[in-house]
């Protein structure tokens, strides 16, 4: 059991919390139960070590022993130990160092299907809204989510537990900039929906038939005009109430879902 808060390997997990560290090591963090679950379900390929307290061993013994079916490293720590490694102010008794699962845009875009659904993440620098789109967008069935370079890392911590596990469901491709998104898609005949509240298209008037990307901006000033010009349409989801606005990822799953049961009407 790992005893020492201080010790070296505890230091460095806990140096993962640093961008700068998870693109020198290619590694990452994943905190909590659920996020461990998927991780070791769905790409037990990408966990290096799995950190637990006696206590979570217990209380969630089929992950450890997922774990070591999958022949991964379990290694038991105390509660001020898991502490020392984790961002978060109170752990849930168990973590998993993984490696980074992101894929090179043409890799993404070459396995798309004919009815592709994808999600563009342009400018999006709020953790929390970009795990949950993650979430919503693995929810709704989406095929891949793209995440641009001037949006917030996937990777960071509380984007990591704000996607509930679905960082490992689908693909996803970071990185590249909005115009190289843009015109990658746009290659691959894929359609280019900007979600914007400027849209003068209705949702339930857009065309969700086909491959289409759902492009969305950032939180608090939305897309530029520029990435609304190049997209084939500019979408809003209407407000019937009083709401001046919708948050950035109830929008996404909305208009996520809109594709969804457009696609699963039409095969």
């Amino acid at each position: 059991m790992l005893t020492n808060p201080r010790s070296d390997r505890v230091k460095a997990v806990r140096a993962l919390s640093r961008r700068s560290m998870r693109a020198r090591t290619g590694d990452f963090l994943a905190e909590g139960p659920q996020a461990v679950r998927e991780a070791v379900a769905f790409r037990p390929d990408l966990v290096r070590d799995v950190y637990v307290t006696p206590e979570a061993a217990q209380r969630h013994a089929d992950i450890v022993e997922s774990a070591r079916v999958a022949d991964l490293w379990v290694n038991e720590v105390t509660p001020e130990v898991l502490a020392a490694m984790c961002d978060t102010e109170s752990p849930q008794g168990i973590a998993a160092v993984c490696r980074a699962l992101d894929l090179p845009l043409a890799d993404v875009l070459a396995d798309l299907p004919a009815d592709a659904l994808v999600c563009v993440l342009t400018n999006v620098r709020d953790p929390g809204n970009a795990g949950t789109v993650i979430r919503g967008a693995d929810a709704a069935g989406a095929d891949a989510v793209v995440v641009s370079d001037a949006s917030v890392d996937v990777y960071n911590s509380k984007v990591v537990r704000s996607t509930v596990g679905s960082l490992w469901h689908l693909p996803i491709s970071v990185g590249a900039s909005v115009p190289e998104i843009l015109a990658a898609l746009r290659g691959r005949g894929v359609r280019l929906l900007a979600a914007d509240g400027a849209g003068t298209t209705l949702l339930h008037d857009a065309d969700l038939s086909g491959a289409h990307a759902w492009v969305m901006g950032n939180e608090a000033w939305g897309l530029p005009v520029e990435v609304r010009d190049a997209c084939d349409d500019v979408v809003r989801v209407p407000i019937h109430g009083h709401a001046e606005s919708l948050n950035l990822a109830m929008a996404a799953t909305i208009c996520l879902y809109a594709s969804a049961e457009v696609r699963r009407t039409s095969r």
